[in-house]
């Protein structure tokens, strides 16, 4: 293999002295995506990309291709008598929005049909109380710049929109359809230059008047990273309201009477502020108020209490924390005799139903499931029944809804995806083995029958609180089918074992997470499953700065390594994208002792000239707005000029798609590159 002729890339003499430390920057020139030299450089490493021997990649692109004609199909939300749902066939690019009736279900909305080019995106949609009309919201070529419009459920027809700025926005309507509060970013022109990602506000808005009229109920004097969450209750009365600085773990909460107080000027009572916990509330028909917390439970526990009396005070444990299974979501089905609670649980990452008396909480049953795999979404009619309807999914089973009947016992398929694949035979085993500190972590691995050592790809994440949770996924059974070994870390920082976990892969215990890595690769080899040789490394966002971490950590661990949309430079991090956000999870470089944690690990400023490192690919997305590729851009520059081997370092980069949703096309493209690469550098024959 030859050493790739790299595209030239200056390095300037730039190092800055962030307390007492000199901090050297030779690509910050990079930074500047609209300089013509930056263009020009990008041109070069895309036709050095392009050039690349990746004879795999038409069978991963056939084969992605396939098994993603499974479609898709998401669960139910119950309005008024209809049900809204979306539903992928497999031929198409993009799930569809559909309402069902007595008179058969119809298309509400599709993505397609409002922009044929594929780039246009379903962000969210919420239907009103009575299930009349129903707000939804998109974005553009992967900008996730949310345009919240509404449509009149009986007819599609539009009745107002787009307001603009609306990005993570939550609806909550007001019964009678005639008005919902929403949140909704300060005009650019208010706020400081650089901060027009930030300063969210809760509006009241009525349908038909100009959004610039909306009254502003929540928000104004706070943190400018805060993100909002409110929800009104069924009957209209209770309105609560949710405030996070950034990404962080906790979160204020108020609650207020809306027949008490005019929904123009509701009048606050904090539920809870300053406090370090996570807490949701959900007002019941029976007229409780339940509480979703991890206060005092790092797995998480279902208390109830009055709507009157809403403190932490007055909380009575319903389902108290169980010390091996995490707290996922609940419902309520209460039109029958005895009343039940639904709680979903991950046990180790696996998913699982308990079923409890609503009264007291005492757990008296287990909802059947289909199998050892994930659940999700638990949901019931809002106005009260004795049905819920979940997905699930595990490592050969596309995503399926299922409908649970309290009144049976009986677990049925509701839906399942519209396609049909077949998948190949392939198991998936959770292992468990020792960090560096001896903690105990898990892993899935997924293979076909065999024996290794085989080209094995390591996948981790290890941040947010974001669990990695079993599930079907295309990429895994392409690689498996072809001889591969897929295997998921379940590394701390994540939520498999409860806000605990996360805690201590966060802050200045971020290194746990990558030493968690690199004991799972270690423990790859050292059972057969892999060699050194032909173990690959993947991930992206925060598992882009974990594999970026990995490989300027131990070079001589990996072969071959996929970082897609990651953070990379970590002095700076804060000043782009969404960082500023997201200081709560990292720590910032402002502040001294958060500064050295961050310098300890930063890829960026961890390559070294005359490392032989691994095969590297990078993979960014030019309309992404959370993560700018500027990180990848600084790394791969760095890393061309640092690596000692032959072993190339090219950078994907690609146009009009973004951090998250994107057509089923663009997706299968970037994963037929990713797989194709790591094939030739794991040594993966394909037959």
């Amino acid at each position: 293999m030859s050493r790739p002729q790299y595209p030239s890339a200056r390095r300037d003499d730039i190092v800055d002295d962030l307390h007492g430390t000199p901090v050297p920057d030779p690509y910050r020139w990079l930074e500047d995506s609209d300089a013509p030299e930056v263009k020009e450089w990008l041109d070069a490493q895309e036709t050095l990309f392009r050039s690349a021997e990746l004879e795999g990649r038409d069978h991963f692109r056939d084969r992605v291709a396939e098994l993603l004609r499974s479609g898709s199909v998401g669960t139910p939300s119950w309005r008024g008598g209809r049900r809204f749902f979306t539903r992928r066939s497999p031929e198409q690019e993009h799930p569809v929005l559909y309402v069902a009736d007595e008179a058969g279900e119809r298309v509400l909305l599709d993505p397609t049909v409002l922009d044929p080019s594929g780039l246009t995106t379903l962000d969210s949609f919420q239907p009103s109380k009575e299930g009349d009309r129903l707000a939804y919201q998109i974005s553009v070529g992967g900008d996730e710049e949310s345009r919240l419009y509404v449509v009149d459920v009986a007819t599609g027809e539009r009745v107002e929109g787009p307001i603009d700025r609306c990005r993570y926005s939550p609806v909550a309507w007001i019964p009678g359809g005639e008005a919902y509060y929403y949140v909704r970013r300060l005009a650019p022109s208010e706020v400081p230059a650089g901060e027009e990602q930030f300063h969210r506000r809760i509006y009241l808005h009525r349908v038909g008047t100009s959004p610039d009229d909306d009254v502003m109920i929540f928000g104004e004097g706070l943190e400018k990273t805060n993100y909002y969450g409110v929800s009104v209750s069924l009957d209209g009365r209770r309105l609560s309201i949710s405030a996070s600085r950034g990404t962080a773990p906790r979160n204020d909460l108020w609650v207020a009477d809306l027949a008490a107080s005019s929904p123009e000027a509701p009048e606050l009572v904090a539920v809870q502020q300053d406090v370090d916990a996570q807490t949701g509330l959900h007002f019941g028909r029976d007229g409780r108020l339940y509480v979703f917390t991890d206060l005092g439970a790092p797995r998480g526990r279902v208390c109830v209490t009055s709507p009157d009396t809403p403190g932490p005070e007055h909380w009575r444990d319903l389902v108290p924390e169980d010390p091996e299974a995490v707290l996922s979501d609940f419902a309520i089905l209460d039109d029958m005799p005895e009343p039940v609670l639904l709680v979903g649980w991950t046990r180790h990452a696996i998913g699982e139903i308990s079923l409890h008396a609503l009264e007291s909480g005492e757990r008296i049953g287990d909802v059947p499931l289909p199998g050892l795999g994930s659940v999700g979404g638990i949901l019931e009619r809002p106005e009260g029944g004795h049905e819920a309807w979940f997905s699930y999914t595990d490592d050969i089973t596309p995503t399926a809804i299922f409908r649970y009947d309290a009144l049976t016992g009986e677990t049925t398929l509701w839906e399942a995806p519209p396609g049909s694949v077949e998948v190949p035979e392939a198991t998936t085993e959770q292992v468990v083995y020792r960090s560096k500190d001896g903690t105990e972590v898990r892993m899935l691995v997924t293979s076909r029958p065999g024996s290794g050592p085989r080209p094995t790809i390591l996948y981790g994440y290890g941040g947010f609180g974001v669990p990695m949770n079993p599930g079907f996924s295309a990429t895994t059974l392409a690689w498996v089918e072809a001889g591969g070994v897929y295997a998921v870390a379940q590394l701390r920082g994540g939520g498999e074992e409860g806000e605990q976990w996360h805690r201590d892969g966060m802050l200045g215990k971020k290194q746990n997470v990558f030493d968690d890595l690199h004991a799972a690769a270690e423990h790859l080899i050292a059972t057969g499953v892999t060699s050194q040789d032909r173990l690959a490394i993947s991930g992206g966002s925060n598992g882009g700065l974990l594999v970026g971490a990995a490989l300027t950590q131990r070079p001589d661990l990996y072969a071959a390594v996929v970082c897609s949309a990651p953070l990379l430079d970590m002095i700076r991090y804060e000043r782009f994208g969404l960082g500023a956000t997201w200081n709560v999870e990292y720590g910032s470089a402002d502040v001294p002792e958060e500064f050295a944690w961050l310098w300890s690990y930063s890829p960026y400023h961890h390559v070294r000239e005359g490392v032989s490192y691994p095969a590297t690919l990078f993979a960014v997305f030019g309309s992404d707005t959370r993560v700018h590729p500027l990180h990848a851009w600084k790394m791969a520059a760095a890393l061309q000029h640092a690596q000692a081997g032959d072993r190339p370092i090219l950078l994907r980069n690609e146009t009009e798609v973004g951090h998250g949703a994107r057509a089923v096309s663009r997706s299968v493209e970037l994963v037929a590159d990713q797989l194709a690469f790591l094939a030739r550098h794991t040594g993966l024959k394909l037959s």
